[in-house]
């Protein structure tokens, strides 16, 4: 039955408060009814914090236990002893960087949070309320846990075998509410990963006991949620692992799939205790509150299926998601990669699902042409333009380094949900495509835990009171913002000006004149020609303003607008936009895109003898530069009439064209020089076209628009006045260069699935 309908007493749950955007009436009548189902599930865990920890809570795995045959990887786990570990203190609402876990081994390193960036000018004033509820708690055993599989009904039938798929459900939940009838929410995990790959830094997969009942499920949110009134739901996405049907990345079949599990939750979709079997399992253990995380492709479900508008999901936390599919395999047309996503698709399917499924595959390759145009296919697998439909909450997490799924993708996701009035959250870091468990630990399930507690027990822990968004401006140093991008913050056109012939030209708000030239050379890359920004070399177009005299921060997405005449049919641009001056960043070119793994573990939740909560810990890895790049945008120049169909373009003719670039956050010191650069073929990041063009820009038709905070009077403070320090630019052998083609594979869950 729907969930208000179960609890109808629950009419005085508080709503949301604090500076959130005004949400539409449909979201609100959605939310209150999810709400209004918890209070008192919410009442019986307050009182179950006052109770002692049940036998079994343990915090790591005991002495004896040995590592699952499935994760090799734990073996070298250290022993921890079981017994109960009570909770560190909390703080007063506001995240910090201590430590909020059951247990960590004592070698673990929780640096403090640095102090709020200066550059932030948007924090909101304080209500003067401090956080009211304690956190939950892990009351219940882990150990004695019920662990169950069930087989959800898709109504789809994608393999064709004349029947309808079941996508397989593997859950952990708190025996202790179900003994006492009390229900329970859930955080779910769709994944493609759990077989074929293996989930977080350490590839762990599922693995289950003789009869097929689950044991090891990877990931701390099992070992963590469980034991503080949460259920788990490890979800197979259709044609992977134990579902049938077939994978077609990130469309119909994939969304069902998982929007299915959401259903079934909520008692509105059927399941089953076996693959093929006809005996109902009911899900009468939950008040139907779902929240779903992942990172990758899993963060790219839970975009989809809260793009449906489905009852009963009250929250999403898409890590390094992808919100649009063709913008993952293309940029305005230019290709990103050399295969589509059939390749995707055989990669994570099953053996018979890959047996059954040619008609998908058939259907991934017509439809999804090489030549870069959208398709009916691309229709379907963009969550962004069914942003208004979203019900849940958004907490977004993305390394603005991450060449594999790129930043736009959280920018234009961000976007939209604030035009839709979606309530929302945001982490951003300089990492490349890595999980915020292996870059800000701590912090991050001490944050994770305070939002499920507010998002899926309906606790008034004050998280919705704090600043919007984290970033991270140096390796392991945060900042916050109120609001993202900061309401100061305007787009400023900035206009190239013609150079002397030996560097770099200017940049600034006055029109320039004259041309620029340059030829694609796809053997070079946006590192190569940062580092040569003060050297006429030609292959690029290069524009840079005087040494700034304050810091100036930019945040959102930029855009550059182009007339350039090709001297071929073919081309493709570049626009990119760098901070010219020495500085330490995560090296996110190299194997680990910002983090190293180190050889001890620290544990994050209860265990059992084939389920460890312990995990390998990691470190920034840095990189000394003389230039950072802030922004990237690519284009095929034929797309300038249509953004969904290329054209040849007729040599010697002028064409514009706006390249629109990835969101950022950043700023760029006092003494640092902002450059925008213009060429071809961005090496390792957009495959080249079929010609070698030479393309000349006119400058007095070419202009970015830049997200200034503050608007065009900072730009004006920044580049005018004595430069506080004047930092000379220098080519740097150490500069970071983009992950290598070689593992730059289309696999959205990279080098840390």
């Amino acid at each position: 039955m729907p969930i208000h309908e179960r609890h109808p007493r629950l009419s005085h749950q508080q709503p949301h408060t604090g500076p959130r955007t005004p949400t539409p009436p449909h979201r609100t009548r959605g939310r209150l009814r999810g709400v209004l189902a918890t209070l008192t599930l919410t009442a019986l865990a307050l009182t179950a914090t006052a109770t002692p920890p049940l036998t079994g809570t343990a915090t790591a795995a005991p002495p004896s236990a040995p590592a699952p045959a499935s994760a090799a990887h734990r073996e070298t786990a250290p022993a921890v002893p079981r017994g109960t570990v009570p909770d560190l203190p909390t703080t007063d609402g506001a995240a910090s960087g201590r430590l909020l876990t059951d247990r960590a081994t004592p070698d673990q390193a929780t640096p403090d949070r640095a102090a709020p960036d200066r550059s932030v000018t948007d924090r909101p004033p304080s209500d003067g309320a401090a956080s009211t509820a304690p956190p939950s708690r892990p009351v219940h055993s882990y150990e004695n846990a019920i662990r169950e599989s069930v087989w959800v009904d898709t109504r789809l039938d994608l393999d064709d075998d004349g029947r309808s798929d079941r996508v397989a459900v593997d859950i952990v939940r708190p025996s202790e509410p179900a003994r006492q009838g009390r229900d329970v929410p859930v955080i779910m995990d769709a994944s493609p990963y759990y077989a074929c790959c293996g989930r977080g830094n350490e590839g762990q997969r599922k693995a289950y006991d003789a009869d097929g009942d689950p044991v090891t499920f990877p990931l701390y949110y099992d070992n963590y949620f469980v034991p503080r009134g949460y259920a788990f739901a490890a979800v197979d996405l259709t044609g992977t692992s134990r579902s049938d049907g077939c994978v077609d990345v990130g469309g119909r079949s994939d969304i069902t799939s998982a929007k299915a599990v959401v259903d079934w939750l909520n008692g509105r979709a059927r399941a089953y205790t076996t693959r093929e079997g006809g005996v109902r399992a009911h899900a009468d253990w939950t008040n139907g509150r779902t929240g779903m995380i992942g990172k990758s492709w899993d963060g790219t479900i839970a975009n989809g299926v809260a793009a449906t508008g489905v009852e009963g999901l009250e929250t999403i936390v898409p890590i390094a998601a992808i919100s649009s599919w063709y913008d993952y395999y293309f940029s305005q047309g230019a290709p990103l990669y050399d295969s589509g996503p059939e390749w995707l698709s055989d990669y994570v399917e099953t053996p018979q699902a890959r047996a059954r499924c040619a008609a998908v595959q058939r259907q991934l390759v017509d439809e999804a042409p090489r030549n870069g145009d959208w398709t009916g296919l691309w229709d379907d697998r963009d969550y962004v333009r069914d942003a208004e439909r979203v019900r849940a909450s958004v907490f977004v997490v993305h390394g603005q380094q991450d060449l594999n799924v790129r930043s736009q993708h959280f920018g234009q996701w961000w976007d939209a949900l604030a035009r839709a009035g979606v309530d929302r959250k945001i982490w951003l870091s300089q990492t490349g495509h890595v999980d915020p468990f292996d870059f800000r630990r701590a912090d991050w399930v001490d944050t994770l835990h305070r939002w499920f507690d507010h998002e899926l027990l309906g606790l008034d822990n004050g998280i919705d009171r704090e600043p919007m968004a984290d970033i991270e401006r140096a390796p392991d140093r945060w900042a916050t913002s109120g609001h993202w991008p900061p309401r100061p913050t305007e787009h400023v056109t900035l206009r190239p000006t013609k150079g002397d012939g030996q560097g770099a030209g200017g940049l600034g708000p006055r029109p320039g004149r004259g041309t620029a030239t340059f030829t694609d050379d796809p053997a070079r890359g946006e590192s190569d020609w940062a580092a040569a920004i003060d050297t006429a070399t030609p292959e690029k177009a290069g524009f840079a303003t005087r040494p700034l005299s304050r810091e100036l921060r930019l945040s959102g997405s930029a855009s550059v607008r182009v007339t350039v005449t090709p001297t071929t049919p073919t081309a493709h641009l570049t626009a990119v936009l760098v901070d010219l001056g020495p500085a330490t960043i995560r090296d996110y070119g190299d194997r680990g895109e910002g983090i190293t793994t180190l050889p001890h573990r620290t544990c994050w939740g209860a265990a059992t003898p084939a389920d460890s909560p312990c995990y390998r810990e990691t470190a920034a890895t840095t990189a000394e530069v003389s230039a950072t790049v802030v922004s990237r945008g690519w284009a095929d120049l034929g797309t300038h009439a249509s953004a969904r169909e290329g054209r040849p373009l007729t040599p010697g003719t002028a064409y514009t064209l706006t390249v629109r670039l990835a969101a950022t956050d950043h700023v760029v010191p006092a003494g640092h020089r902002l450059a925008l650069i213009v060429a071809g073929t961005d090496k390792d990041l957009i495959d080249p076209p079929a010609d070698r063009p030479t393309l000349t820009l006119d400058l007095t038709r070419t202009s970015a628009r830049v997200p200034v905070v503050g608007g065009a009077s900072a730009f004006v403070r920044a580049t005018t006045g004595t430069p506080a320090v004047t930092v000379p630019h220098v080519t740097d052998p150490d500069q970071v260069d983009p992950p290598s083609h070689a593992r730059r594979v289309p696999l959205p869950g990279g080098e840390h699935r």
